[in-house]
């Protein structure tokens, strides 16, 4: 292509599926699932995204195992079949976090006990995961259990509690004093 005399270079295309056939083997032996997985351009530079999970949650030591051994199977791959992310790229990887919906079994699965808001049967519901299987879930809605398929609910979003009724720890005892400073 030509504009004006100069001549521009379009850039190659990066297959995602290849890229992420290198990815998602990384995170599987590392004994997580492979949540979310995004290759885009950003400038003259490619973004690799991964989101990974697990029964246990993860850590940020996990997280950058994780992250050393995708950028080592990334450069591996490279070397024998050739541009597989065209020139430099960026890999960013962490975890689901609480912001992103429960669509999955096993995302309600890893949430049991928590708060979670969601449209269930036509209604929205504010309720705690008492229990999650393969076919529905067990919500708590003001001391009434629910019982509901994963085919009536909608996208489960997360509550953030910053303290939950019945913490012990978070409650003040009498001996506890709060000194005050008197000079002013």
């Amino acid at each position: 292509m030509t504009e004006r005399g100069r001549t521009t270079r379009v850039p190659p295309r990066v297959s995602a599926d290849r890229v992420r056939a290198v990815v998602e083997p990384v995170v599987a032996a590392a004994g997580y699932d492979l949540e979310e997985f995004a290759v885009s351009r950003v400038g003259r530079r490619h973004v690799v995204r991964v989101a990974i999970d697990g029964d246990g949650g993860v850590s940020l030591d996990a997280i950058a195992d994780v992250s050393r051994a995708m950028s080592a199977a990334l450069d591996a791959a490279e070397e024998a079949e050739g541009d597989l992310l065209p020139g430099e790229y960026e890999l960013e990887v962490g975890s689901r976090g609480v912001s992103r919906p429960l669509s999955l079994p096993r995302h309600w699965r890893r949430n049991t006990g928590r708060l979670v808001k969601v449209t269930a049967a036509g209604r929205s519901l504010t309720g705690r995961i008492v229990a999650a299987d393969d076919a529905g879930v067990v919500l708590d809605v003001d001391g009434v259990h629910h019982e509901t398929a994963y085919a009536d609910l909608g996208p489960g979003r997360i509550e953030v509690e910053f303290s939950r009724g019945g913490d012990e720890d978070d409650e003040i005892d009498d001996d506890d004093e709060i000194e005050e400073d008197d000079e002013r």
